[in-house]
């Protein structure tokens, strides 16, 4: 252990998700048996940041394992344009770990009344977003003083899976959610140590993920941006054959996070013709042999969640690396009010 509050933060993700799963068991059983009685025609997230990272997580696995069309709400059509909202059989998920952001209240707000179901994820319980939901999920992190949020937003993908699970009753995916918990504890510890000197003086580099790892792909890039100062910038391996693989050359610095799956099959496919082009490509996938980060063997949909609890400790030792303080990065604050 380092000594930053970011490394110790992200080892307590385990036990943050086991609260989280315990607490809120009653919750998702009567939010479960309610969406199947009455299931809605979409679903629409509210997040900013990592949070709304969390949310791309939610839309596959939503639109994957229900078939429920998801949709990302762009907060300022309501804040800025005071634009009204029309919903019809609409689920809105709401993700924060403070509750107080005026943007994403006056979405909320505007949703629940045009008739839509409200689902919170919060970590401040006593916040206006909390007080406003039909179904409050408690992410139960407790406090988080670094600036860079990690067990929250674990703890946000993990309430998603677990509500997932519950709507779709997917027995494996439970049971998976349920091992979550001791499986964190093993993700955090594995090491991730191989990217610190291929990213130590990068300057610029990509992320690739597709399906259930797209939203983890934003997420660590996000934290590699925030923490450590490096332009990151996150694609699906499909969208990254559109013209941002042209930039890919000898040298360039690739993080590819591959599932379980087709998906992850295809970021694999994408990071081994980057290295034929000589980038330096870090990966990561269980029992793949030209993986060269360490990775779980689990449910291919919620592998992402313990790939970003690996990742934490790379971002964490990287930020220290390159002489920067990974919990008070420049200009930032822990609470983002945005209008």
């Amino acid at each position: 252990m380092t000594g930053t509050l970011m490394r110790a933060e992200t080892l307590e993700a385990g036990a943050t998700v086991a609260r989280l799963v315990a607490r809120n068991t009653a919750a998702l059983t009567a939010l479960g048996e309610r969406l199947r009685a009455t299931p809605p025609d979409v679903v629409v997230t509210c997040a900013r940041g990592s949070s709304d990272h969390a949310a791309m997580y939610g839309k596959y696995l939503i639109e994957t394992l229900i078939g429920v069309p998801v949709a990302s709400a762009a907060p300022s059509v309501v804040s800025l344009f005071d634009a009204p909202v029309t919903t019809r059989r609409a689920l809105c998920i709401a993700i924060s770990q403070s509750g107080r952001s005026p943007d994403l209240l006056a979405t909320v707000e505007a949703h629940a009344k045009a008739g839509a179901d409200v689902v919170a994820l919060v970590n401040d319980e006593t916040s206006p977003l909390a007080e406003m939901a039909d179904t409050l999920l408690a992410l139960s992190a407790g406090p988080e003083r670094s600036v860079a949020a990690t067990k929250s937003c674990i703890a946000a993908m993990a309430g998603l899976a677990a509500l997932v699970a519950a709507w779709s009753g997917d027995a494996a995916l439970a049971e998976a959610v349920k091992a979550l918990p001791e499986q964190l504890e093993r993700a955090v510890a594995l090491d991730w140590s191989a990217g610190v000197e291929p990213l130590a003086e990068a300057k610029q580099m990509f992320v690739i993920g597709r399906g259930y790892g797209f939203g983890v792909a934003q997420e660590c890039a996000l934290k590699l941006k925030e923490t450590c100062q490096l332009q990151a910038e996150p694609f699906s391996a499909a969208e990254v054959r559109h013209g941002p693989m042209a930039i890919v050359g000898e040298g360039f610095p690739v993080l590819a996070l591959a599932t379980s799956d087709a998906a992850g099959d295809d970021v694999m496919a994408v990071a081994e013709t980057f290295a034929g082009r000589g980038a330096t490509v870090l990966s990561a996938h269980a029992g793949d042999a030209r993986a060269n980060l360490p990775a779980l063997d689990a449910h291919s949909a919620v592998q992402p969640i313990l790939m970003l609890a690996s990742f934490y400790g790379l971002a964490e030792a990287l930020s220290r690396r390159r002489g920067l303080d990974p919990d008070t990065p420049p200009h930032l604050a822990k609470v983002t009010r945005t209008l």
